[in-house]
């Protein structure tokens, strides 16, 4: 290994190579700080630390390199953009995750029926009261579910009650049973998934 390191340039090594692994483990501890921060936000309160051991693994790797080498600027520029990469992942990692639930804010002006009937029929929990508008009675249609069948509620709200307004937001923790079955993307994670802060039931 040492005599096919000692054949490549030494402009190659500090102009390329070293700033690529600088640049991907950039990303991969800022990916890993960022899903950190997610899993404790959610309630994954047991899995963060292992998270954050890597994380830290991988940030003392790329700063030692700086640290040998004050004087190849490259490095820096490396540092920075792996930096800039990695919270971009961490969010699409985020994303991809789908952890935790959300709360659903429906106000609707005329007659609601069909969302409701099939917000029922795809077994949706929700509350639904008699409130005052600037320009009239509404209806307010409250409802959480899991994040992970976030879009399937959109769709069924979009499709039933077009002009409806609505809002999401994130919640931290729900006491009780939510519809929707195991987050899929945690199906082969068990050991993990029992220490969330909510005990999630499967959709009937």
């Amino acid at each position: 290994m040492d005599e096919i390191i000692a054949q490549i340039p030494i402009g190659i090594i500090h102009w390329i190579i070293i700033p690529l692994l600088i640049i991907l483990a950039r990303i991969c501890d800022v990916s890993f700080g960022t899903l950190r921060i997610i899993l404790i936000g959610k309630g994954y309160k047991n899995i963060a630390p292992l998270v954050g051991f890597g994380e830290a693994l991988i940030w003392i790797i790329a700063v030692s390199q700086i640290m040998q080498n004050f004087d190849q600027i490259q490095y820096y520029f490396a540092y920075a953009i792996g930096y800039a990469l990695g919270t971009f992942i961490g969010m699409k990692i985020e994303d991809r995750l789908s952890l935790g639930q959300v709360v659903i804010r429906i106000i609707t002006h005329n007659d609601s029926s069909e969302l409701i009937k099939s917000l029922k029929e795809n077994n949706y929990n929700f509350t639904i009261l008699d409130a005052e508008g600037k320009f009239g009675p509404v209806k307010m249609i409250f409802m959480i579910t899991q994040r992970h069948t976030l879009n399937e509620a959109i769709q069924i709200i979009d499709k039933e009650y077009s002009a409806a307004f609505y809002s999401i937001e994130d919640v931290r923790y729900v006491k009780g049973n939510l519809p929707g079955g195991k987050n899929p993307i945690f199906s082969s994670l068990n050991p993990f998934q029992k220490h969330a802060m909510m005990n999630i039931g499967k959709r009937k």
